[in-house]
């Protein structure tokens, strides 16, 4: 063990999660010097925003622009980046992992993209890098999958892993009211940024299901390999549909394991899904986040909280500066590989296509309110050997009006439900797109 009186923490980042993580290093202090051995101390910030009262006591903290000097300062043991970004953040974390300084991150865009790159760096120079806080805010399940459940064979990972779309869609149950009325609201209460992409085209969630992917098989992957769908084109109609069949809808990520003759490939996709009304995943309501992790061993768990915020993400960063101050007080780094997975063993997992998935789906169809129309519905999902379990058109339209028809599916291949729909769409009767929501039934 190396004699240390304390560990020096340099904060790269001074917004919402960085003013968390000075609260619950000046709150919990007490605790966390308990559990370490020396207490955490908190001796320099950058961040190029140096007006702005965050409303902390920064009395013997040096703070300034430079992030270089922060990383390169002999009083900074550990570094905690929470810029988020690639290029700067990249190019940052990099630099301490060189000069041997374990870091801390929430940066699931830069891991997802470029963790390979990463943790490289981390084993060449001697240090860890932790990013509990990446996923699930203050959810300790990358932890879990680290460690708790490394005995296992993981056999699936369903989460729903970003608040703004839960929020979204909860109150789009709630209230009855349309995609785009929820949305402004999520804004106005700040559940929702002013330009809300990121969140409900699913690209946040495809960040994290690449990370929980990595971690749970072992996978050389990236975020360009996630087959990512968002929210924006789900509606109320599509909401209750989904309640008259006992079904709930929400964003979720999920990843699963496949052997087939042997050869195993992956699962990865975001996308709405409509899971059972009694599941505990459809139980999770407004922006919080839940993940479902089956082992082979261990069976169905399921980690739940809040998946942002000040003090839970923060709580999570912290959490990550004691794990690695552990690791620089005892003398030694590598612990456990940061995808649990030692990196030799690391190999790249062939991804399944969406075309050959199979299972139940729920279609909705727009068609005009004639006759011969439904007939000619089924009659291309037939040729393409799909079995309906059950149809409703929703509605009577005036002469030359437009109607919605809604389907499910019994289990069907995708691909053949693709080829059936390209069909359909083409019917001068059916005048709009028609909208896939998938099922999953084993929750």
């Amino acid at each position: 063990m190396t004699e240390r009186s304390s560990l020096g923490v340099g904060l790269v980042g001074f917004g919402t999660i960085g003013v968390g993580v000075v609260k619950v290093l000046q709150r919990n202090a007490d605790v966390i010097c308990g559990r370490l051995g020396v207490p955490l101390r908190l001796v320099r910030i950058a961040d190029l925003d140096l007006t702005r009262d965050r409303g902390v006591d920064l009395g013997g903290v040096h703070f300034d622009a430079d992030a270089n000097a922060l990383i390169d300062d002999p009083a900074v043991d550990l570094v905690v980046e929470l810029i988020g970004g690639h290029d700067v953040a990249r190019r940052l974390i990099l630099r301490a992992l060189e000069r041997g300084k374990p870091v801390v991150t929430a940066n699931k865009a830069l891991l997802a993209l470029h963790g390979k790159e990463v943790f490289e760096a981390a084993r060449r120079g001697g240090a860890d890098i932790a990013f509990e806080a990446s996923v699930g805010g203050g959810i300790p399940v990358l932890r879990s999958l680290r460690e708790g459940l490394a005995a296992n064979h993981i056999e699936s990972v369903h989460g729903i892993i970003n608040g703004t779309t839960n929020f979204v869609l909860t109150q789009m149950e709630q209230a009855g009211e349309s995609f785009d009325v929820v949305l402004k609201r999520a804004q106005e209460l700040g559940y929702a940024e002013l330009d809300p992409s990121f969140d409900i085209d699913g690209i946040d969630a495809a960040h994290k299901i690449t990370l929980l992917a990595s971690m749970a098989f072992g996978a050389e992957l990236t975020f360009k390999e996630v087959s990512i769908e968002g929210i924006r084109a789900i509606t109320t109609l599509d909401i209750e549909s989904a309640a008259e069949f006992g079904y709930r809808i929400k964003l979720l990520g999920i990843t699963k394991r496949r052997v087939d003759a042997g050869v195993e490939r992956i699962e990865v996709r975001v996308h709405p899904t409509m899971i059972p009304a009694e599941s505990l995943l459809a139980k999770v309501d407004g922006a919080m986040n839940a993940i479902a992790v089956h082992g082979d061993a261990v069976g169905p768990t399921l980690f739940y909280g809040a998946g942002a915020g000040e003090l839970p993400t923060a709580s999570a960063v912290v959490a990550d500066l004691i794990e690695l101050g552990r690791e620089v007080l005892r003398g030694s780094a590598g612990r456990v590989a940061p995808l649990s997975t030692l990196p030799e063993s690391l190999v790249p997992k062939p991804i399944v296509p969406l075309g050959e998935l199979f299972g139940r789906l729920y279609l909705r169809f727009t068609a005009k309110d004639e006759p011969g129309v439904l007939s000619s519905i089924t009659g291309l999902l037939g040729e393409h050997g799909i079995s309906i379990e059950s149809m409703i058109q929703k509605g009577r339209g005036h002469a030359g009006s437009s109607v919605p028809i809604v389907v499910f599916t019994h289990p069907a291949s995708e691909a053949a439900v693709r080829l059936a729909l390209d069909a359909i769409d083409h019917l001068p009767e059916v005048t709009a797109a028609t909208r896939l929501i998938r099922i999953e039934d084993e929750l």
